[in-house]
């Protein structure tokens, strides 16, 4: 079957490969989503309908509580017998996964999460790694996780990309989703409007290192995105219906991971931002904020390094020298300093990619020279950081990097080192390879400052 011309429906790119002019087939292997009123009703007839009969639940105390609780009562009055399991182990890591793995019943065929962010990355990946099926219910919509083919969990003191399972079954209860914390909703929201920046960090790594690229997929994110932008106010409002919106939004993005085969169209320089922070936070033993607040915050921080560049005459020639003299070493001494016991991670991601290596620096710098016209142009079209900044703010989303309490010190470091999480090509490390990161960081600071926002 075609890829479709025009963004549809969800439901429209479920289960069904989907041939695209971009030369890939398009695919999410997820079976079923039903956001709607009483939809926690309906898993009972969704483990049935796929033939599944010894469900493992997963849940936390809290999520056990909102919805977990009344799907072991469905399952158990439709004639399952599920084993749930109350995870203790919240660092979501290593030790999460062996709990998970020690407490499986043997006999278990089908594994169901119950909860948000992390509860169903955990879920995605240790289901994967034991060869079962995986459902999800969703007691919140803060993230678009739910139905991406990636899961994201902490190894080795720094937050990996994992391989993991799509989900066959998402459900979302309007009914538990409107009664969600309202700060969970808009950190949903937050993400999405994240797509902004990180759509136009996938067009910068298109042009300067020759990234694959889908218009379609492009379109489909781009316009979810828009249309979520236009609810702001009945999202504030608490619309039950802008709420199914918002998860629905979350839940074509997160499954556009599946249907690409990365996350490269809806994470960019904001999430590597957020990615930074979680390392702190672990490190610290205390998160700074929610993924959604942190990407806000990032996405911000990343459309004003953006405009920045967009007013830029670069100087290639001092660029050039500054690529030739790039210093390993005081590299490494750099990583190991704000990265502390991430850093060997960061190091071998960095052997890996040559990210910094003075050959494809010089070669990115000869690209971009060349192209520097349509590139400022590319920045000129973004969204503005003022005008997201307002919006989030009148939604009451963090916006600032005090929101988040994010200091000066800690700002300044992670405009300077947060792209090296990931071997990905975004505005920052654009702004890196023309040498002025360090003097526009400044410059965003200085204004932040003013602002009593840093």
């Amino acid at each position: 079957m075609k890829m479709y011309d025009t963004p549809q429906p969800v439901e429209r790119y479920l289960n069904v490969e989907l041939e695209c002019d971009c030369g890939r087939v398009h695919y999410a292997p997820i079976k079923a989503i039903n956001i709607s009123k009483g939809a926690l009703e309906s898993l009972p007839g969704y483990v049935a309908e796929y033939g599944y009969k010894k469900p493992y639940i997963l849940c936390d105390r809290i999520t056990y509580e909102i919805a977990g609780k009344r799907c072991e009562e469905l399952l158990k009055s439709a004639g399952f017998q599920p084993v749930v399991l109350i995870i203790r182990h919240l660092g979501f890591d290593e030790a999460t996964l062996g709990e998970i793995v020690l407490n499986k019943p043997d006999d278990c065929d089908l594994m169901i999460g119950v909860g948000t962010g992390s509860i169903t990355d955990m879920l995605r990946f240790s289901s994967f790694k034991l060869g079962l099926p995986c459902f999800t219910v969703a007691t919140g919509a803060p993230m678009d996780g739910f139905s991406a083919s990636v899961g994201i969990m902490n190894v080795n003191n720094l937050k990996a990309t994992m391989p993991a399972h799509s989900t066959e079954v998402i459900i979302g209860d309007t009914d538990v989703l409107k009664s969600a914390p309202y700060r969970m909703t808009i950190a949903g929201f937050a993400d999405l409007v994240a797509k902004l920046n990180a759509l136009n960090d996938w067009h910068l790594g298109v042009l300067i290192t020759g990234d694959h690229y889908c218009k379609k997929i492009d379109e489909l994110v781009k316009a979810y995105v828009n249309d979520i932008l236009g609810k702001a106010e009945a999202i504030k409002a608490r619309d039950p219906k802008a709420i199914g919106d918002v998860m629905n939004a979350l839940l074509l993005t997160g499954a556009s991971i599946s249907l690409y085969g990365s996350s490269r169209p809806i994470s960019g320089a904001e999430h590597h931002m957020s990615h930074y922070w979680e390392v702190l936070g672990e490190q610290r033993g205390k998160p700074f904020a929610m993924h959604g607040e942190q990407v806000a915050v990032g996405t911000v921080m990343a459309l004003s390094v953006v405009e920045e560049l967009s007013r830029l005459q670069p100087d290639f020639q001092k660029a050039r020298e500054a690529a030739k003299q790039f210093d390993y070493a005081a590299w490494e001494t750099n990583i190991r300093r704000t990265y502390g016991n991430a850093s060997d991670a960061i190091i071998d991601l960095e052997k890996s990619s040559g990210k910094n290596d003075p050959v494809l620096w010089l070669k990115r710098l000869d690209v971009i020279e060349e192209n520097w016209a349509e590139i400022r142009k590319m920045l000129n079209s973004v969204y503005p950081a003022q005008k997201l900044r307002a919006l989030l703010k009148d939604l009451g989303c963090p916006c600032d990097p005090k929101d988040i309490g994010i200091t000066e010190s800690v700002l300044k470091d992670t405009f300077m080192v947060c792209k090296e999480t990931r071997a990905r090509y975004t505005v920052y490390q654009l702004a890196c390879d023309l040498g002025v990161m360090d003097v526009i960081s400044d410059k965003i600071i200085a204004g932040l400052k003013q602002q009593n926002a840093v």
